[in-house]
């Protein structure tokens, strides 16, 4: 009986997009055939090269590293520092799909190995001396590594849509996060085609005022976007957020995949289940429609009229 090869799920930077590949399980015979044998020893052994003698130590060329068993891409050149350790230092990997960090006792050591998440090789161990942003330090030995030279990256951004109010401070608080290429204010979730904002306000539309942001997944997850939807209104309220009323002002989540669905429901299940309100929430997790953005003295409200907020307390426009 054939057995499926279980799949994993890694970043591609060809594509910018995450994707699944069979995970790749050899016997020591086959990656000795692939490897020459500090290749295998270091890889396969978990072996360490002498401190200043891979041929990636002082390696400056601008590309993208990646695993010498399996090709899957590890790290960017942009992320490689002079740690002075002897070894390639990265502050932080092509994506945290392609990396696998273990808990590693050996050699009466408490340290933090470093692992290929697709072939399980052994690449080096992660110490928490490195610089800012991450404050890491991916200690590698070169036998792990291939390199390709200047190879461009593709990064595909993904869109998110939000009704929690008055727009006008919901496209503020989302504009402050990192990650976040731009914010949108707009209507969506009703019938009329290309309303305008008198035409909402009736409240007969069914649309929402709403914000659709585009973000860079690989710089803030799907979730992280949920957690300053949640933080920054209140669930609770049906069609209101403090002094604005009105269908308009409902919250709502308009998810653009069945990945966005999910996602939304088991926050929201989560936080129901916390106690944090003492009423319901009463959030809509529906399908995106059509979104329609605003008149354009509504895009950027604040910050056009150099206001740091208006969002829940203040009335909406």
């Amino acid at each position: 009986m054939k057995t499926e090869t279980p799949c994993v799920r890694l970043y591609d930077s060809a594509s910018g997009e995450t994707k699944d590949v069979e995970r790749i399980v050899k016997p020591e015979s086959e990656w000795k055939e692939i490897l020459n044998p500090e290749q295998f020893r270091i890889t396969r052994r978990k072996g360490t090269e002498r401190p200043f003698s891979g041929t990636y130590c002082h390696h400056h060329e601008k590309g993208i590293y990646r695993c010498i068993c399996c090709r899957t891409e590890l790290f960017r050149s942009e992320t490689k520092f002079d740690s002075g350790s002897g070894w390639p230092s990265f502050w932080e990997p092509i994506s945290p799909y392609n990396i696998e960090s273990r808990k590693d006792d050996s050699h009466g050591m408490q340290r933090t190995e470093a692992l290929c998440f697709r072939c399980g090789a052994h690449l080096g161990h992660v110490f928490p001396d490195g610089p800012q942003p991450t404050g890491l330090r991916y200690c590698i030995n070169s036998a792990a590594l291939d390199f390709v030279t200047g190879r461009k990256e593709k990064r595909k951004s993904k869109v998110a849509t939000f009704s929690a109010g008055c727009f006008w401070g919901v496209e503020a608080l989302f504009r402050q996060i990192e990650g976040v290429r731009s914010v949108v204010v707009g209507y969506t979730g009703g019938s009329l085609k290309n309303p305008a904002y008198e035409d909402v306000c009736t409240g007969t539309t069914g649309h929402a005022e709403a914000v659709q942001v585009e973000f860079d997944p690989m710089e803030v997850t799907y979730e992280r976007l949920l957690e300053n939807f949640w933080e920054n209104h209140d669930p609770t309220t049906p069609d209101r957020q403090g002094p604005d009323i009105g269908h308009q002002y409902r919250s709502a989540i308009f998810f653009h995949s069945l990945e966005q669905q999910r996602a939304a429901s088991r926050a929201l299940k989560k936080l129901q289940k916390s106690g944090r309100y003492p009423r319901p929430i009463v959030t809509e997790i529906v399908a995106a429609s059509e979104f329609f953005p605003a008149e354009d003295y509504h895009q950027r409200y604040l910050e056009k009229k150099g206001l740091a907020g208006c969002h829940i307390r203040n009335p909406a426009p």
